[in-house]
């Protein structure tokens, strides 16, 4: 035994005799210490914990409706015949080539498509329908060539793609076994709370179905892997070939699809995500009907109300969506939302930051017409809006790298947020390669240590509004800046152009 691991033995051994001697003091002073512990102690929050002590019940019922799913995908082979050749593909000099050198340094053959090498890959799913019906991860099955389905009695059964979705990564399979199957069902994720207990079924790296438990560790996890990204993070370890499983309540209704892990090599270091089963759900149902989803389309760019950002408009507390920019010919823009608005509830649903107005906008079918409420100007207003079709072909813009700073002009200084502003000359528009009716004021430089840097904001931003204000020049955006400070805000809205996307940006003024 080493030093250390002695040391805290005695250490824990004279704690425990310390805490065995007990004064008169301590025993009077006891009931009015349990006093103020149940005064102070906040009642636990009721939540989901194994009944009876055992999860053996749940697991009988379930594993059954668990599937493995194995998609063999065609290996992609490259065109080398002409790229490696030196003289091209069925070059004459290959023979020359051969005589000297053999087959090094000349590819070989193209294999014919028929026998091209293919590869296998793993993954999990759950019988939701008697009549075969199979709800698994889209990127199990995504780009396959052909797809079998393993029951839980080793039965193998092909299986037909009858519907997915990218966004979602949910994919509807169907297999015909001539005989009902059995079936787990939906539970509600939005009960689930930190702290309850979960299990995660699949087919971890080919061993067979597999259950493990765990806790839900978080709720509301952004990966960055889609635009609807609501993932419940979950401690119960799941692996490579759990993808598609479900996740299960301590009752064993689907409370979640197991879709990623967080690891830096490859296995479970207990990050795991799932996908909400009341956001599977109705992308099943809707799978199951028409095989693909038609997304509902506004056209606008928002981003969050920050607590700087309500202040700089004047809302009493951060709420809603700053429409950042309208795109022209969008619904957005046809039923009359302008940039500046707050967006604070769709279709009855309050909107309490971007995802919220993401999700909601993108389940209404296109054609259908809502009505939304927005906050302009101090006033409350309700705009009635048709909802469009997402074609998901938007241009996404790139941001200017040089902000061909140009030498002439004398730039002016916003007060105390650090920053140096220059009216859009023809040389500016010409050097940044901007339209010609680009107005604003140009961002000359930024005081790293003031708060215009700690916001956000980059030399070669251009500054088109000012507190809602639409500016045309660097003295406009300067005048309106020490307006706002006049005023007694503790923040100054800008309205910024950074290449092709337009944002508001509130910088606070600076204290004392």
């Amino acid at each position: 035994m080493s030093p250390i691991h002695t040391l805290r033995r005695h250490r824990v051994a004279a704690l425990l005799g310390a805490a065995l001697i007990v004064s008169p003091f301590a025993l009077s002073f006891a009931p009015r210490l349990n006093d103020v512990l149940a005064a102070t102690v906040t009642p636990p929050v009721t939540g989901m914990t194994a009944p009876r002590g055992s999860f053996a019940p749940v697991v009988a019922a379930d594993k059954p409706a668990v599937v493995t799913i194995t998609t063999v995908m065609k290996v992609q082979q490259p065109d080398t015949m002409s790229d490696a050749s030196p003289f091209g593909g069925n070059s004459p000099f290959d023979d020359y080539f051969r005589r000297f050198f053999g087959d090094q340094g000349l590819p070989a053959p193209k294999t014919p498509p028929e026998q091209a090498p293919r590869t296998e890959a793993l993954g999990s799913g759950f019988i939701v329908g008697a009549d075969g019906m199979i709800v698994t991860n889209n990127h199990v099955v995504d780009g396959a060539q052909s797809v079998k389905v393993m029951l839980d009695d080793g039965t193998e059964l092909p299986a037909k793609l009858i519907g997915h979705d990218t966004k979602n990564d949910l994919a509807v399979l169907k297999v015909n076994a001539g005989k009902p199957l059995p079936t787990v069902k939906w539970g509600d994720s939005d009960k689930l709370m930190p702290g309850d207990q979960v299990l995660a079924f699949g087919n971890p790296f080919g061993l067979g179905t597999t259950v493990t438990a765990g806790i839900v560790s978080a709720r509301g996890r952004d990966l960055h892997s889609g635009p609807f990204d609501d993932f419940i993070q979950i401690d119960a370890p799941i692996n490579r070939g759990n993808s598609g499983g479900p996740l299960t309540d301590v009752y064993g209704d689907v409370v979640g699809i197991n879709t990623a892990i967080f690891s830096p090599n490859g296995g479970s270091v207990g990050v795991g995500f799932a996908i909400p089963s009341d956001q599977a759900q109705k992308v099943v149902a809707k799978l199951m009907k028409g095989g693909s989803i038609q997304y509902g389309y506004l056209g606008v760019q928002i981003q969050p109300v920050t607590p700087d950002v309500a202040s700089a408009i004047g809302l009493d507390h951060p709420t809603g969506v700053l429409v950042a920019q309208v795109s022209d010919g969008s619904p957005a823009a046809k039923a009359g939302i302008e940039t500046g608005d707050v967006i604070t509830s769709f279709a009855g649903q309050d909107i309490k930051d971007p995802r919220d107005l993401s999700r909601a906008v993108a389940d209404v079918a296109p054609g259908t017409r809502e009505a939304l409420n927005v906050w302009r100007n101090g006033k409350s207003l309700q705009i009635s809006v048709e909802i469009g079709r997402n074609e998901d072909d938007t241009a996404t813009g790139s941001v200017t790298g040089d902000s061909g700073q140009p030498s002439t002009g004398q730039g002016l200084r916003a007060p105390a947020l650090g920053l140096g502003l220059m009216d859009v000359t023809p040389d500016v528009r010409q050097a940044m390669n901007l339209p010609e009716n680009q107005h604003g004021a140009l961002v000359e430089r930024v005081d790293p240590n003031k708060a215009a840097s700690a916001s956000g904001i980059q030399p070669g931003d251009i500054i088109v509004g000012v507190d809602q204000t639409p500016v045309r020049s660097a003295r406009q955006a300067n005048q309106a800046i020490v307006q706002a400070a006049k005023s007694g805000k503790k923040s100054v809205l800008l309205l910024v152009e950074r290449g092709d996307a337009q944002m508001f940006v509130a910088v606070p003024f600076a204290s004392g």
